[in-house]
């Protein structure tokens, strides 16, 4: 079987890497797009992808143009290649082509929370594959029949933890303080509102400013801005670490209830998130006392002390991950089927 993966963001191209391991009898075209985190990622990672287009930014117009320039650049590739099948985190692209060349698309979705881009590749899915703790109701709701959502008992940091990580020299001091790492939000992704990173960043650095503090940007312009804000008191750097490894010799990560959220929580890390953007996933995380959730910035400094004295987080973390399936089987069923 010939199958396209589309692969836009760092989250899927660690999702995948894993999701694909038993597509060996398969010929498969990795795609994504020029955007500085997934490449840096997939050097780390030794996964050669196709890179077709560019990301976007935060601007509207931007992303318009940057999506339409990739469609048509796209798909006579695609339609070259022949797939049977097409797997991606709904993709717009990957939905429309797919759709005008009449390809059989699995698109895994586990942010409901990313409205407008669900509205432009959920009515076009031939199924959807999405974590339990997600109702089938949320994509019903964009027309695909219930009958086409299919739900794993699992979270997707549940498989992209399962990596084996990279060890490389760590951004940390290494002087026996406190290693705490904080992850600003996605600012420019189409579902964020507001972004109190600066804020949440600022307040840590003020009050643990004497430990080892590493803020992990994302973009150029953020890191800048991060940066100024505070000369002296942590490390800024981009993202040319293995977040797994980085992960496993931090004391306390804080987040914004995205992917490294998740992964730092099912790690046994302890995980402070500000709800950048709050999501089921991180709600399903609160409530098995993985994560403390924060709004915003206020008192954030104070849940880090109290995650720097946590001890039982861990037992939790393998507690649940425990109970957790491999959605690899799921997809494996739903391609006999689709």
């Amino acid at each position: 079987m010939k199958i396209w993966v589309d692969i836009l963001t760092p989250k899927q191209l660690l999702f995948f890497e894993q999701m694909t391991k038993g597509f060996s009898k398969h010929k498969i075209l990795y795609t994504s797009r020029r955007y500085g985190e997934v490449s840096k990622l997939a050097r780390i990672r030794g996964i050669g992808l196709t890179y077709v287009g560019r990301f976007g930014g935060g601007n509207k117009s931007d992303k318009l143009k940057a999506s339409l320039d990739r469609l048509r650049l796209l798909a006579p590739r695609i339609s070259e290649f022949g797939p049977d099948l097409t797997i991606s985190s709904y993709s717009p692209e990957a939905a429309r082509i797919s759709f005008g060349l009449g390809i059989r698309h699995i698109m895994f979705i586990d942010t409901p929370h990313a409205y407008a881009i669900l509205r432009l590749t959920v009515p076009l899915a031939t199924k959807v594959l999405t974590p339990f703790v997600i109702p089938k109701k949320t994509f019903t709701v964009y027309g695909i029949p219930a009958k086409d959502i299919v739900q794993y008992k699992a979270i997707d940091a549940a498989v992209t933890i399962r990596r084996k990580s990279v060890p490389h020299k760590l951004p940390f001091a290494g002087d026996g303080k406190k290693k705490i790492l904080i992850r600003p939000a996605e600012e420019k992704a189409s579902y964020t509102v507001s972004d109190s990173s600066m804020d949440v960043v600022r307040e840590i650095t003020d009050v643990y400013g004497d430990q080892d503090i590493v803020v992990l940007g994302r973009y150029p312009d953020q890191i800048a801005k991060i940066s100024k804000a505070v000369a002296g008191k942590a490390k800024v750097v981009s993202m040319s670490h293995d977040g797994k490894y980085l992960l496993e010799n931090t004391d306390v990560f804080v987040g914004s209830g995205g992917t490294m959220t998740a992964e730092s929580a099912l790690l046994g890390v302890p995980t402070v998130s500000y709800s950048a953007v709050p999501n089921v996933v991180e709600d399903f995380l609160v409530n098995c006392r993985l994560v403390t959730k924060h709004t915003g910035s206020y008192g954030i400094a104070e849940a880090v002390g109290k995650a720097l004295e946590s001890k039982s987080v861990a037992k939790r973390a393998e507690n649940v991950l425990r109970r957790m399936e491999n959605p690899a089987n799921t997809l494996a069923g739903v391609m006999e089927q689709a």
